[in-house]
């Protein structure tokens, strides 16, 4: 019998492992039970905090650059440069784990400091920027990011507008003509991990508003001031407004993908299925015996473009079986997609334990499941 083909495609455990720590743990799992097992390690993002690694797993150097967080302290960026493509991850420089132990500030928080990772990767020759788009602590629109790049946003007696998505409820004119001609020229992705359009019920204030601090005054607040932001947007650019709320994918990070993607004529692409491209992932499923995908809670939203929907669907392709090894499990959401997942945590006490023996717990299910396939050859 042949050896026993295995694809190991995992996303982060958000405070336990990264992608690649994972999959490593997971096909250590693989060939402890089956040491001549062929075992293809992908791991896997989809645009959300711990992209980055992703990325660099891949490929391109590491560059960190001097900038500022959310709420304008000192901060250091890493982001991903290959040739002349520069993939920089938005957490990095306005993330919600970099403010946590300081108060919130929804209305204030500001998208500046991406200006400046965005700077220095074009001031080393990036002609291509990548936006990895999730994990924000931001509201406002990514005007921060555009002020940062020479754009100018005044309110009506010609005054800037203060930084954050509250500053945007005073906005009356968008100047963009000293934007960095780089800027302007370089070819723009965004990658998200949500289709949120800007506003609305929807939008990037509505629904993730609170988890950056905002109550419902501050939501209402910002999705007005959003609405704003695009309209004046769209009368400089001399475009239709829908055209800047409407698109999915513009609500990301607190609206990031919005203005700027209609000033530079950027694509907005869904997060998992940019980084299975990249991962090679439907070559790989094609000539598997089997498929380990897994993420930190395998719930509802992981059958909306997360990585296990994605991996989910390359596998039914070349209907090759799927494993998830997640977490914790929603067995609905299981039962929902029809495959088998497996929990390695089970109330307060087991979620410690995970935090701590995760990648010995996936290696273990891991083995198990492994155990299993070959049984059933």
């Amino acid at each position: 019998m042949s050896p026993l083909r295995v694809v190991v495609a995992l996303d982060s455990l958000k405070g336990s492992l990264s992608a690649a720590a994972a999959c490593e743990a997971v096909a250590r799992g693989v060939r402890s039970a089956a040491p001549d097992a062929a075992v293809a390690q992908l791991p896997m993002a989809d645009g959300g905090e711990g992209s980055l690694d992703a990325v660099l797993a891949r490929g391109g150097i590491e560059v960190v650059t001097d900038t500022v967080d959310a709420i304008g302290r000192p901060a250091r960026a890493r982001w991903a440069l290959d040739g002349d493509r520069a993939v920089i991850e938005l957490a990095q420089a306005a993330g919600l784990p970099q403010v946590e132990d300081a108060p919130l500030q929804p209305l204030a928080a500001s998208t500046a400091g991406l200006g400046l990772v965005v700077l220095d990767a074009l001031e080393r020759g990036a002609t291509e920027v990548t936006l990895l788009l999730g994990g924000s602590a931001t509201s406002d629109g990514g005007a921060g990011l555009l002020t940062g790049l020479g754009a100018r946003l005044a309110d009506a007696s010609g005054s800037p507008v203060a930084p954050g998505g509250g500053g945007l409820a005073s906005l009356a004119r968008l100047d963009a003509t000293g934007i960095d001609p780089r800027a302007l020229a370089a070819r723009w992705r965004f990658v998200t991990d949500v289709d949120a359009p800007l506003t609305g019920p929807r939008g990037a204030a509505a629904v993730f508003g609170p988890q950056k601090g905002s109550d419902a005054a501050a939501v209402a607040l910002l999705d007005a001031a959003l609405d704003r932001f695009a309209r004046v947007g769209a009368e400089a650019l001399g475009i239709d407004a829908a055209s800047i709320i409407d698109v999915p994918g513009a609500g990301a990070a607190g609206g990031v993908a919005s203005v700027l993607r209609a000033l530079t004529g950027g694509e907005i692409v869904a997060g998992g299925a940019w980084f299975a491209d990249l991962a090679g992932l439907d070559a790989a499923v094609a000539g598997a015996d089997l498929v380990l995908s897994g993420e930190g809670r395998f719930d509802a939203q992981s059958a909306g473009g997360k990585v296990v929907s994605v991996v989910h669907a390359a596998a039914q392709r070349h209907d090759v079986p799927l494993v998830v090894i997640a977490g914790s499990v929603d067995p609905e959401a299981a039962r929902e997609m029809a495959v088998p997942a497996f929990s390695l945590a089970a109330g307060p006490a087991a979620l410690a334990e995970l935090q701590r023996d995760a990648a010995d717990l996936l290696a273990a299910t891991a083995a198990s499941v492994t155990r299993l396939a070959l049984r059933r050859r």
